[in-house]
Parts: structure tokens; C-alpha cells; sequence
């Protein structure tokens, strides 16, 4: 049976990846941050699922997938990630660096570390970006920067990779009904204590317009089993392509704000921010 290495597999998308591909007869090691994430998914399915402690910024936890990995390791789906929020103004270094630790950094420090195993296999490498890895928008100016550098940095591995033919692929998918979704005006009302009170005055408006903005996303948020059978399909697709947005909307979107102005762009994104 093919092996894949999934990361940030404790909770949402990852636990959904992780479950869905089990259950297609794939043997699939489950990157989680702590024995109560790894027991709760290998309960899942004991006879598919093995768990390992994986922080993606811990350089030990790195240098031990060596010897937790399985001889043959088909794939990996990086999926392991964090949102930092707020005004680019008011977010401190420590947290742009966190949040570059942890979904650019961190992912390719994996990949680097499995690649050997995928070049003997000629297996696969599936990077969950999103949406914002191609549409920046205010207020989680970070993440978008994080995304976009990941997407560019999958870009390169793709072309560096082509001559051992392993597929690099970007899944991206729009707002998805996990933690990070539901929690999201916890999020907001963080950024919003974060902030200085000469900060707080100025960006008032644009705190409003993210809390306003939280519910309608929610509601907009897709079951993450769809990010999971798009991810299926970019691991066993013959010819799998460099890209997958998950869902016509999210694609339509895509498609048409890359093609719009600039200013009309900005426009639109604002107003679907709530942006003053």
C-alpha cells in the first residue's frame, strides 16, 4: 500500500486528510505536536494511521523522522500552518516570524528532510496553501505574505524536481469549516487587545469590518472531506496538475480578481472586508 507523511494532522484539514486517505487503503503517518493529538488519530484507524510528534519549526523533531518513517514513503502533504492577523503596522516581528516559521520555513524543512525517500519512489509532494496564496487581502496581511511564499516556493521545487519526476502540487482551498473557522472571532477580538491604543484608534474601522466579516466567511466555509478528496486526486491523478483550487466558486474567484485592475481589485476586496 502507498505511505504518506501528512503534516499538522492533529486537528481540520489535516485529521480530515489523514482519515480520508486511510480509509483508500493508504498507509499514512500522522505529523501531530503531542501524545494526546496522536492518540486520538490513530483511533481513527489503528491499522492505517501511525502517529508521530512533529513540530514543523523543531529541528530534533525533523532530524527523527529518519528513523519514524517507513522504508518507502510515497508522498507528503504538507498541510501544517497558522493565521496571524492584524493591521502589517501593528504586527510585531516575533509574529511575522512565527508565522513564516511555521507554514513556509517549517514546510520545507519537512520536505527537505523526506526527500531522499521520494526520490527513490518517485513519489509526491502536495503543499495546502489557499486562496490568499494568489488574493492578499486586509488585515491577515501575514498569512497572505506566508502563502504566497510558499506557493513560490513550490514553484521553484517543481521545476528543480522535474528531471527524478516528482510531482510538486499546490491544493488551495478557500474558507473550510475547521477550528481555525469557528474560532476566528476569539482571532479578532486578539488582534484587537493587541493593539496599542494610538493603534486602536486609528485601525477601529477595520477591526469592526473583520468582526463583520467573520460570520459571513463562516458561513461561506466548505466541509474540509472536500479539501481532502481534491488532495487524494493530487496524489494519484496520472498527470496531477501544478495547481487545485477547491471549489468552482473559490476558482471563479480567483480567476477573476488575478484579471481585474488593481485599484478595481482592491476595491472589491475591501468592501468584501469590511475595510473602510
Amino acid at each position: 500500500m502507498p505511505s504518506v507523511l501528512v503534516t499538522g494532522a492533529g486537528r481540520g484539514i489535516g485529521r480530515s486528510i489523514v482519515e480520508h486517505l486511510a480509509s483508500r487503503d493508504w498507509d499514512v503517518i500522522a505529523g501531530v505536536r503531542n501524545d494526546a493529538d496522536a492518540t486520538a488519530v490513530t483511533a481513527a484507524n489503528p491499522h492505517r494511521i501511525k502517529a508521530v510528534i512533529l513540530d514543523v519549526t523543531n529541528d530534533a523533531h525533523i532530524a527523527a523522522l529518519e528513523d519514524a518513517l517507513p522504508e518507502r514513503l510515497d508522498a507528503i502533504v504538507n498541510n501544517a500552518g497558522i493565521a496571524v492577523g492584524g493591521p502589517i503596522e501593528a504586527v510585531g516581528t516575533d509574529d511575522w516570524r512565527k508565522q513564516l516559521d511555521v507554514n513556509v520555513i517549517g514546510q520545507m524543512a519537512v520536505t527537505r528532510a523526506v526527500l531522499p525517500r521520494l526520490r527513490v519512489s518517485r513519489g509526491r509532494i502536495v503543499f495546502i496553501s489557499s486562496v490568499n496564496g494568489r488574493l492578499s487581502m486586509p488585515m491577515i496581511g501575514p498569512y497572505c505574505a506566508s502563502k504566497f511564499a510558499l506557493e513560490a516556493a513550490a514553484d521553484a521545487l517543481r521545476m528543480e524536481l522535474r528531471p527524478w519526476h516528482i510531482p510538486v502540487v499546490i491544493v488551495e482551498p478557500a474558507q473550510t469549516d475547521t477550528d481555525m473557522w469557528r474560532t476566528a472571532d476569539t482571532m479578532v477580538e486578539e488582534v484587537e487587545a493587541a493593539l496599542t491604543p494610538e493603534q486602536r484608534a486609528l485601525y477601529d474601522k477595520h477591526v469592526a469590518g473583520m468582526k463583520k466579516m467573520v460570520p459571513m466567511a463562516r458561513r461561506m466555509a466548505v466541509d474540509p472531506a472536500k479539501v481532502s478528496a481534491v488532495v487524494e486526486t493530487s496524489l494519484t491523478a496520472r498527470r496531477p496538475r501544478a495547481r487545485y483550487v477547491v471549489g468552482a466558486g473559490p476558482k471563479a474567484q480567483v480567476i477573476l480578481m488575478a484579471n481585474l485592475p488593481a485599484a478595481v481589485r482592491d476595491l472589491v476586496l475591501r468592501k468584501v472586508s469590511g475595510q473602510p
